[in-house]
């Protein structure tokens, strides 16, 4: 089998992204955890400073069914994504409503895409 080159590399991983983003947006947990790996995974924003790490599609799956029941008007607007072999960067605002008052927070993911899926992904946050 030939190996990808770095372009055809960059184009998967970016069509994955895309596919991953578009599935969170629907919170369709289903389809966002078909886009991960076996061995994924996962660290969050929070709690501060460092934020905590999930590992594997089990405590994966468990975290996004838990944001999505609490949080269900969550929506990200995806500012940018920046691909380059199987890594990428997504530039986004998380968008939220609450009892209180609508909010939003601007941040960044840094995945890592093995075989069409997500292996890895960090997220950060401003501020």
């Amino acid at each position: 089998m030939t190996p990808l080159s770095d372009a055809e590399l960059t184009d998967i991983t970016r069509a994955t992204i895309a596919q991953f983003n578009d599935a969170f947006n629907r919170h369709d947990v289903d389809a966002v955890m078909a886009l991960f790996t076996d061995d994924c995974r996962f660290e969050n924003t929070s709690p501060a400073p460092d934020g905590a790490m999930y590992e594997g599609q089990a405590v994966v799956r468990m975290f996004w069914e838990q944001f999505f029941a609490t949080s269900p008007h969550a929506r990200f607007e995806f500012e940018d994504i920046i691909a380059a072999g199987d890594r990428a960067t997504v530039c986004w605002t998380y968008h939220w409503s609450s009892a209180e008052q609508p909010g939003h927070v601007r941040g960044v993911d840094v995945f890592i895409v093995r075989d069409s899926k997500v292996a890895e992904k960090r997220s950060y946050v401003k501020g």
